[in-house]
């Protein structure tokens, strides 16, 4: 348990860290700083190599840049986790990928009851279908020696299948018209990182040059950037030389921390600065903003705990060990919590929405992840034993 211990201590405080994020851009974006702030991630930067150039704004820099690294790191954790940890034993993957699914499913299939009429409103279906496992885990965390180990593991293996299902999503329903030159190239990047692994080279710069590769070819070719970083991480080899870690648990030791404490509160900075005065007036008429609130506060934790439910019920799985109802349905309402996933597909849903509704549309992934936070944790400090 060591391992899965030491990613708690860093996701729970990542989480914080990412609340910080989110509250401090919430402060500047209502504050005289507000222009400033709009300003700054309105920003170009470009970068040239001969006459082909990257010009970007700072905030597609940490959307489409700073988020690639964390779904390789993402892309990391999956692959070890199948090759050595929760995903390697099939018996215990049947509860955590089946309420995935159902927490997936439940979530979109409310908001698109709600938005059914409208086309436009329709795009956003997705939105509340994540959970954000740094943000989950961090509410997890406050209670210690409290949380049974079964309970951290299940939460954590959930929320991989929900990252994959967030992928799966991202590549499937928001990707723009395709070049074909650029998705060969990127093929042809990846079977370059299939001939480092079989030639069992363990140095990371050759990776890193064929990574940025891909990445570049990704980014031009109409498929979404992140999805590179996920299929770079999935290329990282897992084999070691004696006495010596992989290089895939190398990266992913080193990237873990700036991922948590660096891209994902930079993220959170950049894309939660909501003006707060416009959202009050609509967003309890607006039918976008209540089927996201609706989708992730009442869909995830009803799929989750149906799912747990019947799987248990027709023994097809078991609660984790030291768990009881009322601690899964604590845990199952923290997978309410969207906040950077949510807001992540909600600038690819509505990426030119007007200033009015993007602001509903943040504001109710912030409103939403704080209920599901406060009450999850008002219900596992009932459920969960006290200690001494």
């Amino acid at each position: 348990m060591a391992p899965l211990r030491k990613l708690l201590d860093v996701e729970s405080a990542g989480g914080i860290a990412l609340v910080a994020a989110a509250v401090v851009a919430i402060a500047v974006a209502n504050s005289p700083l507000a222009p400033l702030y709009a300003s700054t991630f309105a920003l170009h930067l470009s970068v040239a190599v001969g006459d082909y150039a990257i010009d970007k704004s700072l905030l597609d820099w940490v959307n489409d840049g700073l988020m690639a690294l964390f779904f390789f790191a993402i892309g990391l954790e999956i692959k070890r986790e199948v090759l050595e940890g929760e995903l390697r034993d099939p018996t215990q993957l049947a509860l955590p990928a089946v309420t995935a699914v159902a927490g997936f499913v439940v979530p979109a299939a409310i908001y698109l009851a709600i938005n059914a009429q409208d086309a436009a409103a329709r795009r956003g279906w997705a939105i509340p279908t994540a959970t954000d496992i740094a943000f989950a885990l961090g509410v997890l965390q406050l209670f210690g020696r409290r949380v049974p180990a079964g309970l951290k593991a299940f939460l954590t293996s959930l929320a991989i299948f929900d990252d994959i299902g967030a992928i799966g999503v991202i590549a499937i329903f928001f990707t723009a018209e395709l070049s074909t030159l650029a998705l060969v190239l990127a093929v042809a990047g990846l079977l370059a990182l299939v001939v480092l692994n079989r030639r069992r080279v363990e140095r990371g710069f050759p990776f890193a040059i064929v990574g940025i590769f891909i990445w570049v070819c990704v980014l031009k070719s109409g498929v979404h950037a992140t999805l590179a970083g996920f299929a770079v991480g999935l290329a990282i080899p897992f084999h070691a030389s004696a006495g010596r870690e992989s290089l895939g648990v190398r990266l992913e030791h080193a990237l873990k921390p700036w991922a948590a404490f660096l891209i994902l509160p930079l993220f959170a900075f950049a894309n939660a600065g909501v003006d707060l005065s416009g959202i009050a007036p609509s967003l309890e008429t607006s039918r976008v903003p209540l089927g996201i609130v609706l989708g992730l506060v009442a869909g995830k934790q009803i799929g989750v705990m149906a799912a747990g439910w019947i799987m248990v019920r027709l023994r097809l799985a078991e609660l984790p060990a030291g768990t009881t109802w009322l601690r899964f349905y604590g845990v199952a309402i923290l997978t309410g919590i969207g906040f950077t996933m949510s807001l992540f597909i909600a600038t690819l849903a509505f990426i030119d929405a007007p200033p009015a509704l993007d602001a509903q549309i943040r504001g109710a992934v912030l409103l939403a992840s704080i209920v599901s936070a406060v009450a999850g944790f008002c219900v596992l400090r009932t459920a969960l034993p006290k200690v001494d």
